[in-house]
């Protein structure tokens, strides 16, 4: 018995030291010795050293000085229009928005739908001035959403055009308004993108948009955008705020409206070429009741008598797919490519009629006076 409990405990003892060198070797490290190869990285440059810090960053522009030399110049424009309800018994809504002085002699800058169907129209100056607008004297122009109101004043403090053109993505702008009618503030941004194109209605697009960071609110319409030595680079608009977008503001480049206001001032209206048609999108529902041959394209719905569009042989429910080679399949493509064009110059259209395919010249004219 004696024998088996020492057999026992001697068992165990070597069972202990065997498991006990067996975790030793698991924590032991070797270490290589100073003659032994090593896979050490090559020093990219022994003698680099990091770039010190220079300490100093780039003042900010003051915003203050902009809005100081621009606000003098920003109108509020309040308007009254008759409206209609449920029952067509007409009531007077309210309106207001923005605008700015483009010519000492009283001549205003806005935004059509500011003015639109407006039965008075009030302007108000940065001194707190106040003046009836003539409504015979306005000059609008829907199609690029811009206006032009004349007060009776003098010696009014008349804004730089600069050019939107020389604006770079990154580059500061301020948008000053009447914003949501309750007088003249400034928000500030940068330019985030140029050459936008948006559609605002069915039958609308806007063209070369400025877009920015700057907030613009309804009572914005009609202010302007400008660069930070106060020189309007844009127009703002709030109209373009029911794409649904948020974060982003919107402004019609001055380069593009400039030669719009000049038509405006000097003659009242614009003129464009013109073809002397109604049109129509091409979508499901008119090739299945007109039983069109092709899906895509600009149905003409009306054809003017004598228009440059009945000498050409155009007829109503013409298909247009074409002009000068350039591929139109909607009223926003064709119009884009018509207003590009010049007054009495010829251009190649093609048009479907039934299931053939056929090429016409077509010579647009200078559109009628609205």
């Amino acid at each position: 018995m004696k024998n088996q409990k020492l057999s026992i405990f001697l068992l165990s003892f070597i069972i202990i030291v065997t498991l006990g060198v067996t975790f030793l070797a698991g924590c032991v490290t070797i270490t290589q010795s100073p003659d032994s190869p090593t896979n050490a990285a090559t020093p990219i440059s022994s003698t680099w050293t990091p770039p010190a810090s220079s300490g100093t960053t780039t003042q900010l522009p003051s915003i203050a000085d902009v809005v100081a030399m621009v606000k003098p110049s920003v109108v509020a424009i309040n308007t009254e229009v008759t409206s209609y309800d449920f029952f067509n018994r007409p009531y007077t809504q309210q309106g207001a928005g923005s605008g700015w002085i483009i010519d000492e002699n009283g001549i205003i800058v806005t935004n059509n739908h500011v003015v639109e169907g407006a039965k008075t129209i009030t302007v108000t100056t940065d001194n707190g001035d106040t003046y009836d607008a003539d409504i015979s004297s306005v000059s609008t122009d829907a199609l690029n959403d811009l206006a032009i109101i004349k007060i009776d004043a003098k010696n009014l403090p008349a804004l730089r055009i600069g050019s939107a053109v020389d604006m770079r993505i990154g580059d500061w702008v301020v948008a000053i308004g009447n914003a949501l009618g309750q007088g003249t503030r400034a928000t500030e941004g940068i330019v985030s993108r140029q050459g936008v194109s948006l559609p605002v209605d069915q039958n609308q697009t806007l063209y070369d948009l400025i877009e920015t960071s700057a907030a613009i609110n309804p009572g914005n319409s009609g202010g302007p955008l400008v660069n930070l030595a106060g020189e309007v680079i844009g127009i703002t608009s709030a109209k373009i705020a029911s794409v649904g977008v948020e974060g982003m503001g919107y402004a019609i480049s001055i380069d593009t409206a400039m030669p719009i206001i000049q038509e405006l001032v000097t003659k009242g209206y614009v003129t464009r070429p013109w073809l002397g048609v109604g049109l129509y999108t091409v979508d499901q529902n008119a090739i299945s009741q007109l039983d069109l041959k092709v899906d895509t394209g600009v149905l003409i719905t009306q054809v003017v008598v004598n228009s440059p569009a009945d000498k050409a042989g155009l007829e109503q429910w013409d298909v247009i797919v074409s002009l000068n080679g350039i591929e139109v399949t909607n009223i926003e493509e064709l119009t884009e490519v018509i207003h590009a064009a010049t007054i009495g110059e010829t251009i190649e259209l093609k048009y479907w009629r039934g299931d053939t395919e056929y090429t016409t010249s077509i010579t647009p004219i200078e559109s009628p006076r609205p």
